[in-house]
């Protein structure tokens, strides 16, 4: 059976990469942090990833709420707060399969009852743009969507026991961001999860200072491409073309130097 997280577009990735990913990573490693920067940076991280899925408040708002306790509306704040609680999450536990169901558990407190948290969703799945409302295309079919999960994670699991060099994590952290997506295993929050799925590969792998990387803020900020390079591998699951991923797979190490 062929892998979910494919390898055989690496060299073809790494032809592509204008961005020295050794050298932007360095720089983040040497920044000058303070006591506040985590919080900071998280903030950021979240509310840009909550405004992908439609959330209204503004990034700087949620950043003054988060850093100097001004208070907005509950139904404003509810549901980053809860993302930004699984980011705290993630960075105090290992990356493995039951950990990351219970981030989902936290994600999704206000987003879905109960019974459909940090569970693999039970109906089909089509995936709306949020900025349009039109259909992106259609998930894994309800009878694989359980097995292709899984599938996923022993993959996972696997590159996270392998020695990879900075260029490959990069690339397989974009790609588990990827195919993650294109299951849309819960009922919602699958976005905010391959995002913070993503960043937290790579910190388990380079250490803390990758949740300081503004992944989810480069991809609000180029959410029409982030949509549409999405959007290039097709509408069906079962026919999705990977071949075409590159311009997706690029946009996590131009991440790197978002200003």
């Amino acid at each position: 059976m062929a892998n979910l997280i494919k390898s055989e577009y690496f060299k073809l990735w790494k032809s592509n990469l204008t961005i020295d990913i050794q050298k932007e990573f360095a720089a983040i490693e040497q920044l000058q942090l303070e006591p506040h920067s985590f919080t900071f940076y998280t903030s950021v991280s979240v509310m840009s990833s909550s405004r992908i899925e439609g959330e209204q408040l503004e990034v700087d708002s949620f950043v003054k709420h988060k850093m100097l306790n001004i208070e907005y509306l509950p139904e404003l704040t509810e549901k980053p707060n809860d993302l930004y609680n699984a980011y705290l999450f993630a960075k105090e536990n290992k990356l493995n399969p039951a950990n990351f169901l219970q981030t989902h558990r936290l994600v999704s407190a206000h987003l879905l009852p109960e019974n459909q948290r940090a569970s693999i969703r039970k109906t089909e799945m089509l995936v709306m743009e949020h900025a349009t409302g039109r259909i992106q295309y259609e998930a894994a079919p309800l009878t694989i969507v359980k097995e292709q999960y899984g599938t996923l994670w022993d993959e996972i699991e696997q590159l996270l026991q392998l020695e990879l060099t900075i260029e490959d994590l990069f690339y397989y952290a974009a790609f588990i961001h990827l195919v993650f997506v294109n299951i849309h295993p819960f009922s919602d929050g699958n976005g905010r999860m391959a995002r913070l799925l993503e960043k937290w590969f790579l910190a388990e792998k380079l250490g803390e200072r990758a949740w300081y990387i503004q992944s989810e803020k480069f991809y609000y900020k180029n959410v029409s491409n982030y949509y549409k390079n999405l959007s290039r591998l097709g509408l069906y699951y079962g026919e999705l073309q990977y071949e075409k991923s590159i311009p997706f797979l690029l946009m996590l190490p131009q991440s790197l130097i978002v200003p």
